[in-house]
């Protein structure tokens, strides 16, 4: 089995029940049929994630979420999430939902990236949206 870690770059998720959190994740990998080895969840400012979305994506915008693949293609996932708490906050208000939902559903994203699902169509991100709704009952039900 896996393990999913988190760290703090400047800020703090305030996470509530950590344990509880890491082992729904990693059945998000058993449910998918994923294997994995390592996923760290690095959580930090939007000035931060802005700097690594210039550099390694070329892109020029605040995101709330970048997963980085660690491991080579045929090997047990080894991840990186950065996750911007910024970002997460100001979306969970835009949207009018709690913001411990809201870092649960972005975090849930940065799996199913790594379980395959993409988000770059119309249909894949209404697909992406499905699991990620799936995912946060199924959590809210446990």
């Amino acid at each position: 089995m896996g393990t999913i870690q988190f760290s703090n770059n400047e800020v703090s998720p305030d996470i509530k029940d950590k344990l509880k959190l890491k082992l729904f994740l990693i059945n998000i990998f058993k449910d998918e049929r994923v294997d994995f080895k390592k996923v760290t969840y690095i959580f930090c400012k939007d000035d931060y994630l802005l700097r690594l979305n210039k550099k390694y994506l070329d892109h020029n915008t605040f995101t709330d979420i970048i997963t980085f693949t660690l491991s080579d293609k045929f090997q047990s996932i080894i991840s990186e999430i950065y996750i911007s708490i910024d970002r997460v906050k100001e979306n969970a208000a835009n949207l009018k939902v709690e913001y411990e939902e809201e870092l649960r559903r972005v975090m849930i994203h940065g799996i199913l990236h790594l379980c395959g699902f993409s988000d770059h169509t119309p249909e894949k991100k209404r697909e992406m949206r499905k699991m990620e709704d799936f995912y946060l009952s199924k959590y809210s039900s446990t």
